[in-house]
């Protein structure tokens, strides 16, 4: 017997974590959307604190800080999926699977993609202001110029740019997260996790809830960028990009492959 589920069955597991987070209450979901961007910030941390802490190594290396980074940053998706926490990203994917599957209505698809957004963002904001900033992580040196340079260049970009890397992102997180159902133990499931998240990470893309982290941890922390800088130039683009990431090239395409018959 096989220690992984084929594509289809992963297919169908991943579409059933949309089913089951309808049958929640609000409450219920909120709770759930507000530990997720919560955990997702964690990781955005862990990454901060080590890749920004090693910057002789970077200045000579440049690419292996960033595959550090990428390395660690997983973390917090891994806590999402173990935990049974929600995030916005990875929705993108499994609510489409169920409005394709004419399970669900339009509204309600954006509904609980709203919701989810909206819950994240409070999550991510708990870590960012009360226990990062508040705490000191991020103030001292060499973690606050690591931090204002990293944050202060993804609000220095092309909207399309920042669209097409938020693509990139999300499909290769919802990717990890349809691998994390491939697996039938948990160390399997996390191997699979990490691998397109690190990637995405590694390869600088841009993913609108890490980045509700990144950035107001930057803003609290002094940085020369303004909310307006935040929402406008960044998380609007990622937004939409994060969107078309993983409805199109995991929730269309999945769907396509696996979940509607073949025609003879």
């Amino acid at each position: 017997m096989a220690n992984y589920y084929s594509p289809k069955e992963i297919t169908h597991n991943f579409a059933s974590s949309a089913a089951y987070k309808r049958g929640l209450s609000l409450p219920r979901f909120i709770t759930i959307a507000i530990l997720g961007g919560a955990f997702i910030a964690f990781g955005g941390m862990l990454s901060i604190m080590v890749a920004g802490g090693i910057p002789g190594i970077g200045a000579g290396n440049p690419g292996l800080v960033k595959f550090i980074a990428g390395a660690l940053f997983p973390v917090g998706l891994i806590m999402v999926s173990i935990t049974g926490a929600d995030l916005f990203t990875s929705n993108c994917a499994a609510f489409t699977y169920k409005y394709l599957g004419k399970e669900i209505r339009l509204h309600v698809f954006f509904k609980y993609l709203l919701l989810s957004y909206i819950f994240n963002f409070i999550g991510t904001q708990i870590v960012a202001f009360l226990l990062s900033f508040e705490v000191g992580l991020l103030d001292k040196e060499p973690w606050q110029s690591y931090l204002f340079h990293y944050t202060e260049a993804k609000v220095n970009q092309d909207f399309i740019k920042i669209l097409l890397k938020g693509i990139g992102a999300n499909w290769l997180v919802c990717l990890g997260m349809f691998m994390g159902y491939s697996a039938k133990d948990i160390t399997g499931k996390c191997i699979a996790i990490w691998i397109p998240v690190m990637l995405f990470v590694t390869l600088g893309y841009e993913h609108s809830i890490a980045n509700m982290f990144f950035i107001p941890a930057a803003i609290y922390a002094g940085a020369d960028i303004t909310w307006t800088d935040f929402f406008i130039q960044n998380l609007i683009p990622a937004t939409l990009g994060n969107f078309i990431g993983g409805a199109v090239f995991v929730g269309c395409a999945y769907t396509y492959l696996y979940l509607r018959p073949e025609k003879v």
